[in-house]
């Protein structure tokens, strides 16, 4: 099962940091979660609508200029790398899951995209590109055939799986709140992969591990993964 880091280690660093995502490869996550959205027709990796939790600052995000951003500190500290930035550090040593939090333009993401190809290191299935919009990662689709893209969804729908296989999508993205076993049976017999976000709690992690999962979205990827080797029981919360 693999252990995908949200946000990178985002229990100890951080989230969607340089310094979370060196975490996370210190950890030996298999991967790695990251949000994208567009300012200035540059992509920024950053999750939030609104600054206020993470840069402490009201406003919107995506109203401000690609040189406010620039300006901006996480916690007071940390800079917002952009997507080109956060691929030219992790350079291959993971696979990256590129989730998409606004509309963004597709040049400006396939010029990325190719770029972590040809020279960071990255072959075409350490890269993921995942949405709630269903529409933006079908577009990319229909454009670059060769990405793999994720289906996300915060629901456990009538007919399971099947949007996701009609999207040609490579991986099922489920809320751990509405992930069920025949959810996950259903995907398996369309050939899809099943991740689930967010999973930290060791008693969640064993059932996913029993159901066959194919990976998680976890916060705390070290603890996480001595979770699955059976080296401990207890909630990384409880530390």
């Amino acid at each position: 099962m693999l252990v995908i880091a949200h946000r990178g280690a985002s229990f100890e660093a951080p989230e969607n940091t340089l310094v979370a995502f060196e975490r996370a490869i210190d950890a030996h996550a298999d991967g790695i979660e990251l949000d994208v959205m567009e300012v200035d027709g540059e992509l920024f990796v950053f999750h939030d609508r609104y600054l206020r939790r993470l840069a402490a600052q009201p406003g919107r995000f995506q109203d401000l200029t690609s040189a406010q951003v620039r300006a901006l500190r996480i916690f007071s500290q940390h800079p917002i790398p952009t997507l080109l930035e956060a691929l030219e550090f992790i350079q291959g040593r993971c696979f990256v899951n590129i989730e998409l939090k606004s509309q963004v333009s597709q040049a400006a993401l396939v010029e990325v995209l190719n770029q972590a190809e040809q020279t960071l290191g990255f072959s075409s299935d350490q890269l993921i590109v995942s949405a709630f919009n269903h529409h933006w990662i079908h577009a990319l689709k229909q454009s670059r055939p060769k990405t793999r893209i994720g289906a996300l969804s915060a629901s456990c729908l009538l007919d399971y799986a099947r949007f996701a296989n009609e999207l040609d999508a490579y991986s099922l993205h489920i809320d751990i709140d509405f992930v069920t076993f025949e959810l996950i049976q259903d995907a398996h017999q369309r050939g899809l992969k099943v991740f689930v976000y967010t999973v930290d709690e060791p008693e969640d992690i064993l059932l996913l591990k029993r159901w066959g999962v194919g990976g998680l979205f976890t916060n705390h990827p070290r603890h996480t993964r001595n979770v699955i080797d059976g080296l401990t029981s207890a909630s990384p919360f409880n530390f």
